[in-house]
């Protein structure tokens, strides 16, 4: 599984051939710039959800991070309402849920005796980190392991088909493993899961710098330094630009015909009141008689 959060990203994930793309609330820290996930709102989630699902329609399962805030209540019924908007106008497979106390596991048991597959999600769970002290590692206790333990097989219980291990230790996401009957996929929880899951910026560098590095987890291996191209390319942009390079004739496609390059001069040459264009009586003639070209721009597929 890998956390993707747009179109390109959905594309390049769905290309590699992974089983799962994950919309995770993460966005709200990788993409839109905030300190923790909680900021983002469901709306916001809904419109990122949409892309991914552009970018991979058909192979992945799609899997939406419902939002801090959009599910938490005692009215089971507001995560359930939620719930049905992620799939039905994100166009979202699942969704998943942070928590496996008793009030979160009766709110994942309702949303999925409502139709909707739902991905659980224990260990570290962000949206908590004004709960938990900040971004910590859980389970490194035998008594907290043992409650983490518990939290997923209640969310087993009440109809998870998967839960996501977070940040505990090799040994604990391995007996969780092994105690559950549904699968596991780990995020800084060792080898002992039954599948792992990494952010698309992390594991292909995209902050990656010439002279330093952004802050990337302990737990994600880096499997290409993307941002060292990006770098790269964008600084040789703005000298070629500077330099007059770019475009150049092999950048400038769009000509006109010699007939036309002379009259337009012939134009210019008469002066500017005098060669003036009249909007007012020209407009129409223009568009009829213009040899336009069909373009294909931004990745349309025109």
């Amino acid at each position: 599984m890998v956390t993707a959060y747009d179109y390109p990203s959905a594309v390049h994930v769905d290309r590699a051939g992974i089983d799962i793309v994950l919309v995770g609330d993460s966005c709200a820290m990788v993409e839109l710039g905030f300190e923790t996930t909680q900021p983002i709102t469901l709306d916001q989630m809904i419109h990122h959800c949409q892309a991914v699902k552009r970018g991979a329609p058909n192979r992945p399962l799609l899997v939406g991070d419902m939002p801090f805030g959009s599910y938490e209540f005692k009215d089971v019924d507001v995560a359930l309402k939620n719930a049905y908007r992620m799939v039905k106008e994100g166009g979202m497979d699942a969704v998943k849920f942070e928590g496996g106390t008793e009030s979160r596991a009766k709110i994942v048991r309702h949303v999925v005796e409502g139709g909707v597959a739902v991905l659980g999600h224990v260990g570290l769970t962000p949206q908590a980190i004004s709960v938990l002290g900040g971004f910590r590692a859980q389970g490194r206790t035998a008594d907290r392991a043992r409650l983490i333990l518990d939290d997923a097989l209640r969310l087993q219980d009440a109809g998870a088909f998967a839960v996501v291990l977070e940040c505990i230790p090799d040994n604990v996401a391995t007996a969780i493993t092994e105690a559950l009957e549904i699968p596991t996929i780990g995020i800084g929880a060792g080898g002992g899961t039954s599948g792992q899951v990494l952010v698309f910026h992390d594991l292909l560098g995209m902050l990656s710098h010439p002279h330093h590095e952004e802050f990337v987890p302990r737990f994600c291996k880096k499997y290409a330094s993307v941002g060292i191209h990006i770098n790269d390319g964008l600084a040789q942009f703005k000298k070629e630009v500077e330099d007059g390079i770019f475009p150049g004739k092999d950048y400038s496609p769009y000509l006109m015909s010699e007939e036309e390059e002379i009259s337009f001069d012939e134009q210019l040459s008469k002066g500017a009141e005098e060669g003036r264009l009249k909007t007012d009586d020209k407009s129409t003639k223009l568009e009829a008689t213009d040899d336009s070209e069909q373009l294909s721009l931004y990745g349309n597929k025109k």
